[in-house]
C-alpha cells in the first residue's frame, strides 16, 4: 500500500472534541491543562503512563512518558499525559493480593480503552514496565485499532553476585533445607533489586517486551533497553515521533497485527526460552485484534523453532547481558534469514519487519549468550502444549530438557497455592511426587495465580528434577523444573483436576505431549458424575466481576466473550 493511499485526516478522532462553536466548553478545559490556540489544529497523541511506586518495575515510567511526550510534540502533535494502574507480582506472589495480578491486564485495558476512547485521541503511546501491563496496553492497541507504539520500560540490572528477584524466592527454600542460613537469606533479600527496571531474566517482562517487538508494535531493540539508560530515554522520544507519523500515514494497528505477526512473536518467544505466560498473553492480544490464533499455532511452530537462548530462569544469563551484545535484533535477523520469520509484515516504523532487520547487527564473536542455529539448546521448542484426559483443552509445560521430559508418579493434591507452599517448605513433598494445585485457575482463584513460591521451595528443596507441580493457575517467567499450568477446563467449573485424589497416579509426557490421570474411562466419568462446584469465597467487587466474566486459559483468559 501507498503512502498517498494511506494518508488519512490527522486528527480524525481529536476534531469531534476540540472544533466547532459547540465545542467550547471541551477547548475551555483542555485551556486550563495546557493547551493553546495552536495545539488545537494538532493531532492529539495520549501517552499512557503505567507509572507507580508500587514496584520498582515502574518507578521510573513518568520520567519516560514526558520524554515520549516531548517527542510528540516535536513531531507536530500535542502529547497528552494519562496514567493507568499496575499491581506487582513478585510483591504479591504467594499472597492472596496475587488474585489481582491477571484481573490487572483487563483493568489496564479497558482504562486505556476508556480514556483515549472518551478523550478523542488520534494516537497513542503506551508505556509499561511489568508483566501485566504490557499485554495489557498490546490489548489496548488492538482494540482501539488507532495509530500507537508501545514502549517497554527497561530491564533491571542485575544485583551482586548476579541475583535478581527469583534467587530471592529460591533462598526461601534453601532456608527451608537448613543450605540458607538467616543471615545470607537477609543478604540476598537486601541485594536483589538494585533499582528500577524489569525482572532481570527472561521472565514474563522481558518475554513480553520482546514478543511485542516481534509483533511489530514497538521501535527496533524497544525490548533490549536498560531501564536506567541514555539509550532508553532516546527510545521513548522516538516512539513520540513514531506515533505521529503514524497518525499522519493512517497505520493502524489492524495493519500490523496479521496472522504472521503473531507467528513471529512466537518464534521469537520460543528462541529466547520465554515465559509460558506468553502463550496466554498472546491469545488474549490476537482475541482482541480479530486474530484466529490457537494452543495449536504454538505446537505446530514449535516442531521447527529451536531454543537459542541461555538465559534465566533455566538458563546462566540475564536480559542485560544480552543487551550488552545487541539484544534480539541480530537473533531476529538470524531467524528472518533462516526464513523462521516473516520479513513482510509491517511494523510501527512505517517499515516492514526486513526493512528494520537490514540495518540490524550481528553478535560478537565467542559469546554463547545466544545459540547458533545449529547449536541449539533444545531442538524444538520449550513449549510444550498438552492435552489428555487430565487436560481435555490443554495445558502449557514449561520443558527446557533439562528435567527431562516424561515424568510419572502419585498425586498430592492441595487445593490452594498456600497449602502447597506449607507442604513443601514442611518436607510432606518427597522426590517422586506430582504436587497438583487446583482452584487456582481464572475463575476458581479467582485471577489465576503464579506459583513462583511453590516452584522457588521446590528448587531451593533441591526437587527441581525430582518433583512435578501442575496446576489450574499459572506460573512466573520465573519458575523452572518440571511444571505444566494452564489446565483447562479448570477444577472451578469441573474440569477432570477437581476429583484428583492423593495417590492417583499423574503421567506428563512432553515428547507425546500428553498429561494423563491414571483412571479409567469409567472411573473418570463416575468422579466427575458425583462432583459439586466449591464456592470462590466472593460475591462482590472486582474479583466476583472476574470471576463471572472470564473465559479459559486456553482462550486467554479474557473478559469479552459473551
Amino acid at each position: 500500500m501507498t503512502d498517498e493511499s494511506r494518508t488519512t485526516d490527522p486528527r480524525r478522532y481529536s476534531r469531534v472534541v476540540v472544533d466547532g462553536v459547540e465545542q467550547a466548553p471541551s477547548r475551555a478545559m483542555l485551556r486550563a491543562v495546557g493547551f493553546t490556540d495552536a495545539d488545537f489544529q494538532k493531532p492529539q497523541v495520549g501517552i499512557a503512563s503505567t507509572w507507580s511506586m508500587v514496584t520498582p518495575c515502574n518507578m521510573h515510567i513518568d520520567g519516560l512518558a514526558r520524554e515520549a511526550c516531548a517527542g510528540a510534540d516535536a513531531a507536530g502533535g500535542k502529547g497528552v499525559l494519562f496514567n493507568t494502574i499496575t499491581v506487582s507480582d513478585g510483591i504479591s506472589m504467594g499472597t492472596p493480593g496475587m488474585r489481582y495480578s491477571l484481573i490487572s491486564r483487563e483493568v489496564i485495558a479497558d482504562s486505556i480503552e476508556a480514556v483515549v476512547g472518551g478523550e478523542g485521541f488520534d494516537g497513542f503511546v503506551a508505556i509499561g514496565g511489568c508483566d501485566k501491563n504490557m499485554p495489557g496496553c498490546a490489548m489496548a492497541m488492538a482494540r482501539l485499532d488507532r495509530p500507537s507504539v508501545f514502549v517497554y520500560g527497561g530491564t533491571i540490572k542485575p544485583g551482586p553476585k548476579h541475583r535478581d528477584i527469583v534467587s530471592v524466592f529460591e533462598a526461601v527454600g534453601g532456608h527451608a533445607a537448613g543450605r540458607v542460613d538467616d543471615a545470607e537469606l537477609a543478604e540476598v533479600e537486601a541485594t536483589a533489586i538494585p533499582g528500577p527496571g524489569s525482572c532481570a531474566g527472561m521472565y514474563t517482562a522481558n518475554t513480553m517486551a520482546s514478543a511485542i517487538e516481534a509483533l511489530g508494535l514497538s521501535l527496533a531493540n524497544s525490548s533490549a533497553l536498560e531501564a536506567v539508560s541514555a539509550e532508553k530515554i532516546s527510545d521513548c522520544r522516538s516512539a513520540g515521533e513514531a506515533v505521529v507519523n503514524l497518525i499522519k500515514r493512517g497505520i493502524k494497528p489492524s495493519d500490523i497485527l496479521s496472522k504472521e505477526a503473531f507467528e513471529n512473536a512466537i518464534t521469537t518467544v520460543i528462541t529466547l526460552g520465554g515465559s509460558t505466560n506468553a502463550v496466554l498473553h498472546l491469545l488474549a492480544i490476537a482475541h482482541e485484534a480479530n486474530v484466529d490464533l490457537s494452543l495449536d499455532d504454538f505446537t505446530r511452530i514449535g516442531a521447527r523453532v529451536p531454543v537459542l537462548g541461555d538465559l534465566r530462569p533455566s538458563g546462566r544469563y540475564m536480559m542485560s547481558e544480552l543487551i550488552h551484545i545487541g539484544g534480539i535484533q541480530p537473533l531476529m535477523k538470524t531467524l528472518l534469514n533462516a526464513g523462521l520469520l516473516h520479513g513482510d509484515c509491517l511494523t510501527v516504523t512505517g517499515k516492514t519487519l526486513a526493512e528494520n532487520l537490514s540495518n540490524a547487527g550481528n553478535y560478537p564473536s565467542g559469546q554463547d549468550i545466544i545459540r547458533s542455529l545449529d547449536n541449539p539448546i533444545k531442538a524444538e521448542s520449550h513449549l510444550a502444549i498438552l492435552y489428555g484426559n487430565l487436560a481435555p483443552d490443554g495445558a502449557v509445560a514449561k520443558i527446557s530438557g533439562k528435567e527431562g521430559t516424561r515424568f510419572s508418579g502419585p498425586a498430592r493434591v492441595y487445593h490452594s497455592e498456600e497449602h502447597a507452599l506449607k507442604a513443601i517448605l514442611g518436607g510432606e513433598v518427597r522426590a517422586g511426587d506430582v504436587v497438583v494445585i487446583r482452584f487456582e485457575g481464572p475463575k476458581g482463584g479467582p485471577g489465576m495465580r503464579e506459583m513462583l513460591s511453590p516452584t522457588g521451595a521446590i528448587i531451593g528443596k533441591g526437587l527441581g528434577d525430582k518433583v512435578a507441580l501442575i496446576t489450574d493457575g499459572r506460573f512466573s517467567g520465573g519458575s523452572h523444573g518440571f511444571v505444566v499450568g494452564h489446565i483447562a477446563p479448570e477444577a472451578a467449573v469441573g474440569g477432570p483436576i477437581a476429583i484428583v485424589q492423593d495417590g492417583d497416579v499423574i503421567t506428563i509426557d512432553a515428547t507425546k505431549r500428553t498429561i494423563d490421570l491414571g483412571l479409567s474411562d469409567a472411573e473418570l466419568k463416575q468422579r466427575l458424575a458425583a462432583w459439586q462446584s466449591v464456592d470462590n469465597g466472593v460475591s462482590r467487587g472486582l474479583l466476583a466481576k472476574y470471576a463471572h466474566l472470564v473465559g479459559s486459559a486456553s482462550n486467554g483468559a479474557v473478559t469479552d466473550v459473551f
